[in-house]
């Protein structure tokens, strides 16, 4: 498998969990995965939020680990990157009022690369226009930007721990799914794995 370049779009309150265990489960496999945040350079960190499911009508937020930016977002090049990731929580509601962010998005899907995309990060594939005609997942408060911006839910067969792959792009609910969510990125990337 050769090495591939990734790029993962991060801000203040991405989820935790959704930017760490990705990060590092790419660098576990050989990939290079640079994390950028308009406005960061390399060496910058951002914060962020632990989403929980404690039995409320919506998840719960309690402050997260600092999560170091690699590379100065001012500076990169979609061309230079193989695959792309956006983790979800709160950042998705900024990062996609950035028309540079949105522009990063388009290219991955114009050029049809690998795209992975978890919880809110749909936010910033509707605000993209990347998601008509496709079937894919995300949190499930998102789900009517998903709809309104021409997907379909992944339903009935959607569940927490499940993700959906069409075409370039995979996409799942929220971090039960990293197994599956990974795995499915992973094999658009052409990464093989032995145990």
């Amino acid at each position: 498998m050769a090495a591939k370049n990734i790029l993962m779009l991060v801000g203040d309150y991405v989820e935790d969990y959704e930017v760490m265990v990705p990060y590092q489960m790419l660098l576990m496999v050989g990939h290079k995965v640079t994390a950028v945040c308009p406005g960061k350079k390399g060496g910058d960190k951002v914060k962020t939020a632990i989403h929980d499911f404690e039995g409320d009508q919506t998840y719960s937020e309690k402050p997260g680990h600092l999560f170091s930016v690699s590379g100065d977002f001012e500076k990169i090049k979609a061309a230079d990157f193989d695959a792309l990731v956006i983790p979800g929580g709160r950042a998705p509601e900024y990062l996609r009022m950035n028309e540079n962010v949105l522009q990063i998005v388009k290219h991955f899907f114009e050029t049809n690369k690998p795209v992975a995309a978890i919880c809110h990060g749909a936010q910033i594939l509707s605000a993209a226009d990347v998601l008509k005609g496709r079937t894919c997942m995300a949190y499930p408060a998102c789900k009517a930007e998903v709809l309104i911006a021409g997907a379909k839910w992944a339903e009935p067969n959607a569940t927490a721990s499940s993700a959906v792959t069409e075409g370039n792009l995979v996409t799942a609910a929220a971090w039960p799914a990293h197994p599956e969510w990974m795995a499915q990125f992973l094999k658009l990337l052409g990464s093989k794995i032995e145990a």
